[in-house]
Parts: structure tokens; C-alpha cells; sequence
């Protein structure tokens, strides 16, 4: 396992930092600057990141004794060997995000559901904490029903049939008026136009009989 120390993580060389999705300063200690760089672990990182696709948000990485001791660390943290990285999961599915911290080669894992964050080591194998949650699916099961086409439905056909027969009864009744007044060499058709208007009032109210019957039974199946 090959590390280098450095004082400051702006004391890197350029050509010594090959790890292209992270930068020594995400790598350094948070409280003193100060970086190990434990190439293992940070290749196991990189391969992490290139097989995930996805940016990795690093919590902590590299943590000086001083520091470890500031926050609490464990007396023998994998931290202080610049073997260990808490990651958050904000951007990452849990589950595939450990399945993929597995594929690469980490052993150890600790679950920070409330701090929303997973630690990933070099080892032993060990795992403490509550794993996340799996994430529920956007997606129902089952798709509901498609919408009926507006010109198809039931409720505009009954309800256009209605408004043809209205309007035909209505010319009817006034082609009626019309024939009695003025032209009464063919008054004789006059009650055949008062049978035609009676058939389109009929239908009319069909037309609306079936508007209100579709309207009741798609309301029932969950249309509206």
C-alpha cells in the first residue's frame, strides 16, 4: 500500500494527482489541511466513480489524529490511514451505490441514514449502522385507463345528437309558422312538418338521455 504525505494538500504536484474526478483538496483533511494519499484507496474511488457514472460528494476523506480526535473519530479510524470516505447519498441510490462500493473492492461499510451518508474502507470486511431505505418507484404498477377521445366519447355524441334535434325541431316549427302564412297552396304539408317535429324533440331527448347516462357511468369508472 503505497502513501505519501503532504503538509498542506496544496503542496500536491500536479503530475503526482491522477485521480481526474477529485481533487486533493476534497481529499485533504477538513479541520488542518494535511493529506495522506493512499493510492489504493483512491483508485478503489475512481473506479467507484467511473463505474457509478455519477458524481460521488465526499463527506470525508483524509483525517489528521488532531482532527480525528476533534470530531469523535473511532481511536483506530481507517480515516487516519487515508483508507476510508464517507460519501454522501443525495444523488446516489443506496442499494446500487453499496452493490457498486462492493464490485470495486471496499470492505467496510457504515450506514448514517440521519446524516445521509455512507463510509466506505479498505477493510477488514464490517459493516455497522442502518442500511437506507429502498426507494419506493415513481411509477404505479398499473397505468390507469386512457381518457376517451373527446370526439368519441359518449357524452359529446349524446349531447351533439341532442343539439341537431333541437335545432330541427325549432326550423321545423318555424318553416311551419312560415308555410301557414304565406303559402297556402301547400298547406296540405303542414301536418307532416308537425309529425318531423315531434321526431326531432323525440330524438332530442334520446340525445340527452344518453348525455346524463354517460356522464353517471364515467363519473362510476373514475373518467372525471
Amino acid at each position: 500500500m503505497t502513501t505519501t504525505f503532504y503538509d498542506h494538500w496544496r503542496d500536491v504536484p500536479e503530475a503526482a494527482w491522477r485521480w481526474h474526478n477529485f481533487s486533493p483538496a476534497e481529499i485533504g483533511c477538513r479541520g488542518t489541511g494535511k493529506l495522506l494519499i493512499n493510492e489504493s484507496a483512491l483508485n478503489k474511488l475512481q473506479a467507484l466513480r467511473d463505474r457509478l457514472g455519477k458524481p460521488l460528494i465526499v463527506r470525508s476523506a483524509y483525517r489528521s489524529p488532531e482532527h480525528n480526535r476533534a470530531v469523535g473519530g473511532a481511536t483506530r479510524s481507517k480515516h487516519m490511514e487515508g483508507a476510508a470516505f464517507d460519501i454522501a447519498m443525495a444523488n446516489h441510490d443506496p442499494v446500487a451505490f453499496e452493490a457498486a462500493a462492493r464490485a470495486v473492492g471496499f470492505l467496510g461499510f457504515g450506514f448514517y441514514r440521519r446524516s445521509g451518508f455512507m463510509h466506505v474502507d479498505l477493510g477488514p470486511a464490517r459493516q455497522w449502522g442502518e442500511r437506507f431505505p429502498i426507494r419506493a418507484t415513481d411509477f404505479a404498477k398499473e397505468m390507469p385507463p386512457a381518457r376517451e377521445v373527446l370526439a368519441q366519447s359518449r357524452t359529446m355524441k349524446g349531447g351533439g345528437a341532442a343539439g341537431v334535434a333541437t335545432l330541427g325541431a325549432a326550423g321545423v316549427e318555424v318553416a311551419q309558422n312560415v308555410l301557414a302564412d304565406t303559402q297556402t297552396a301547400i298547406l296540405p304539408l303542414v301536418p307532416y312538418l308537425d309529425t318531423l317535429r315531434w321526431v326531432f324533440i323525440a330524438v332530442a331527448l334520446a340525445g340527452i338521455g344518453v348525455t346524463i347516462y354517460a356522464r353517471c357511468d364515467d363519473w362510476k369508472r373514475g373518467r372525471r
